[in-house]
């Protein structure tokens, strides 16, 4: 009898222990304001009139090829679902755009919604790519520019901006490495 309820208490305790871990998964809150664009050489993209950006030559290759990806996006139309159930699609959402990028780049094996990435990769900004996420809504800032489906009103389709963004309600995490 005490050795079964030794027992009880331990498996007890392990899934206790288990659960909390699970549950404690480590948050970063993105900061109010999330960055401006600074030029730094060698380590930012620019931005060119056309919309589209220029990795920089010291960018590790996953880094090129994420902007060589959202480029590709550049100009098509924002679209509810879009992304999710065909890679190439004629329109994408913020999640779909978010999963094309990482998943061209090398860096995501699958597509996920927006809540999807409040597990992914690592907490906090890091040093190339960073994910903005919240429920409802993702976002990208690759190598110091932001590439997002909302800018100026209502979603817009992905785009690549130099400019912040309220940083209010979203985590941030980023590619283990990058």
């Amino acid at each position: 009898m005490l050795a079964r309820t030794i027992f009880q208490w331990t498996v007890f305790a392990c899934l206790a222990f288990l659960f909390t871990a699970c549950q404690q998964q480590q948050q970063y809150s993105a900061p109010s304001q999330t960055p401006a664009y600074h030029f730094k050489a060698g380590r930012t993209a620019i931005l060119l009139r056309n919309g589209k950006a220029i990795a920089p030559r010291n960018a590790p290759l996953s880094v090129k090829r994420a902007i060589a990806a959202a480029n590709s996006l550049v100009g098509k139309p924002y679209r509810m679902g879009g992304g999710h159930k065909k890679h190439h699609d004629s329109g994408y959402d913020c999640s779909g755009s978010t999963s094309f990028v990482l998943r061209e780049a090398g860096l995501l094996d699958k597509v996920r919604p927006s809540g999807g990435f409040l597990n992914y990769g690592s907490p906090g900004p890091g040093d190339w790519v960073s994910v903005y996420m919240k429920n409802g809504h993702v976002f990208l800032y690759i190598a110091g520019l932001r590439f997002d489906t909302t800018g100026s009103g209502s979603g817009v389709g992905p785009r690549w901006y130099a400019t912040g963004r309220t940083g209010r309600g979203f985590y941030v995490r980023h590619p283990r490495g990058f």
